[in-house]
């Protein structure tokens, strides 16, 4: 039988703060909005390549050539990790690392015809996981979701510790 813990304050003496709903806690809905996001993830792309891969491999996409610190800055990722990373989808030849022309202690990073055709095929999973998380919300409301989770995420950005920066040009 287990039982309860006996602990020599009363729940009168603890602060008014422990009254607070924890589904009221942004922190908390952020987690679980996450968890979500996460399983339709897994449900709808698979598990072959993470939401953090799959964002490595779009923003390789849309800026091919990139080097892997700006990447990092522009996907909101630190630099170990976007290197563990990288170095993951080149050896799966998802993409290819090449000493860059602009400085030679960075690696340039393109996709292979592989990590083209993976992008590919996933953009219709990614799409159906956005529908599927959205689905449930109005059009008005599913913009003003993203419009805010959008404008949260720029505020505080500098509380990240890997904020976003955009690529030196």
């Amino acid at each position: 039988m287990i039982s309860k813990p006996n602990h020599s304050y009363s729940q009168q003496a603890i602060g008014v703060q422990t009254n607070v709903d924890l589904f009221d806690q942004p922190g908390h809905l952020l987690r679980r909005a996450h968890q979500i996001a996460l399983g339709v993830y897994a449900d709808k792309v698979g598990r072959e390549v993470s939401p953090r891969e799959y964002a490595i491999l779009k923003m390789i996409h849309e800026t091919p050539g990139i080097d892997q610190v700006s990447l990092s800055g522009l996907i909101g990722v630190d630099t170990s990790s976007t290197a563990l990373s990288a170095a993951k989808l080149a050896e799966r030849g998802l993409i290819k690392r090449s000493p860059s022309t602009l400085d030679k202690r960075q690696l340039s990073l393109t996709l292979t015809r592989k990590g083209l055709t993976w992008l590919d095929k996933t953009a219709q999973g990614v799409m159906s996981m956005k529908d599927q998380l959205l689905s449930a919300l109005e059009p008005n409301e599913q913009k003003l979701l993203i419009e805010l989770l959008k404008k949260f995420v720029h505020i505080n950005n500098s509380e990240s510790r890997a904020p976003y920066f955009s690529p030196k040009k």
